[in-house]
């Protein structure tokens, strides 16, 4: 029925202030009245669920302020409101009196009482913690390899604008390659080369810091990146990889490595770090031959 066909008396039960905090009430946003200092003057059950409180008496003594995960956030809405009277989907992370971070969206506006001038804020507070999780799921679906569970050439798109936005910046690179993987699969079957390729993934994240990448870059090969590394460093985790392939590597592998130079390329690096594994493997088949004469 459109609004002109609903009968005066009726229109008007449905739009009387009860009916409004009713409605209040029901909603599943958060609603919310706060002073410009922050402090909560009413607030509908939603807005009390978001935070994980039965009443306003457990914010007693809080203001916005206590809640934000970073009070920066908090500064930069109010010169917003102050600016422009509103704000719209403002995003950022609440911390529960229980201690649990959740993300949400605010919109609020500047209000002033007709008879006092005294200023308050009008807000709606919506909960996305669910869909920012998803969204987390999603980026590490697209930026990590499903079967080894390392990262792949997406996670290398992101590296190459932080080489960019820092030419100074100081990077390692270890390119490795499984020996003979080809082989291994005619002769052992592609189920066989997977458990293969999971466990060297294992072995490569096991020798370095947890910050650091270990990117799938092909079937066989794999990419180390580490941060912050000079040349010295990059050798040595090199050498120390080189060592532990003879205690607990599942197969033989090939490496080489570069450490960046001055404004280089995430492009160039990885290229130079690729022609290092190329050149080891050159002097493994010298040798062997070498091997094979005698």
């Amino acid at each position: 029925m459109a609004p002109r066909d609903v009968p005066r008396s009726r229109y008007r039960s449905l739009a009387d202030p009860e009916s409004l905090r009713e409605f209040a009430r029901n909603i599943g946003e958060g609603l919310y009245i706060t002073t410009p200092e922050g402090h909560i003057l009413d607030a509908n059950p939603a807005f009390l669920e978001t935070f994980g409180v039965a009443s306003l008496n457990d914010l007693a003594g809080m203001s916005a302020y206590d809640l934000f995960v970073d009070p920066r956030q908090r500064e930069l809405e109010l010169r917003l409101l102050e600016r422009d009277g509103r704000v719209k989907e403002f995003e950022f992370q609440i911390r529960r009196p229980d201690g649990e971070v959740r993300w949400v969206l605010d919109t609020s506006y500047l209000v002033r009482d007709p008879e006092t001038g005294e200023r308050f804020f009008h807000g709606v507070l919506v909960d996305i913690t669910a869909r920012k999780l998803l969204e987390g799921e999603l980026i590490e679906m697209s930026t990590h390899d499903a079967l080894t569970g390392c990262l792949n050439r997406r996670y290398l798109d992101q590296l190459d604008m932080q080489f960019k936005a820092d030419p100074a910046e100081r990077w390692g690179c270890i390119f490795v390659d499984i020996d003979h993987f080809k082989r291994y699969n005619d002769v052992h079957g592609h189920h066989a080369g997977d458990r293969v390729l999971v466990r060297m993934s294992r072995f490569l994240m096991r020798h370095v810091r947890a910050e650091e990448a270990v990117v799938r870059v092909g079937g066989d090969e794999f990419v180390i990146i580490l941060v912050g590394a000079d040349a010295a460093r990059t050798r040595r985790v090199a050498e120390r990889l080189k060592s532990s392939a003879l205690k607990s590597a599942p197969v033989a592998f090939s490496l080489g490595w570069a450490a960046r130079e001055a404004g280089e390329p995430l492009v160039k690096l990885l290229d130079r770090a690729d022609r290092g594994l190329l050149n080891v493997r050159v002097e493994q088949r010298v040798e062997e031959h070498r091997e094979g004469d005698t």
